[in-house]
């Protein structure tokens, strides 16, 4: 195979790729992702509260362990 078939396969290639991208990324090029744009996921106290003792009993036990090293 010489150069410039090599080229032209590489050139067909490259451009069956690009049209395979556009028709998964949509009409924009942007690939749409589920959920709202920029809104925030809020937790309740209780698991704010849940989520703070865990992590403090993770505090302890690595604060128990450097007491014993």
């Amino acid at each position: 195979m010489d150069t410039t078939e090599l080229l032209s396969s590489i050139d067909s290639e490259i451009a069956r790729l690009q049209e395979a991208r556009a028709l998964l990324a949509g009409r924009d090029g942007h690939v749409r992702r589920g959920g709202k744009p920029g809104k925030k996921r809020t937790l309740s106290a209780e698991a704010r509260a849940r989520i703070a003792a865990a992590q403090r009993k993770r505090w302890a036990a690595q604060k128990k362990a450097a007491k014993a090293a």
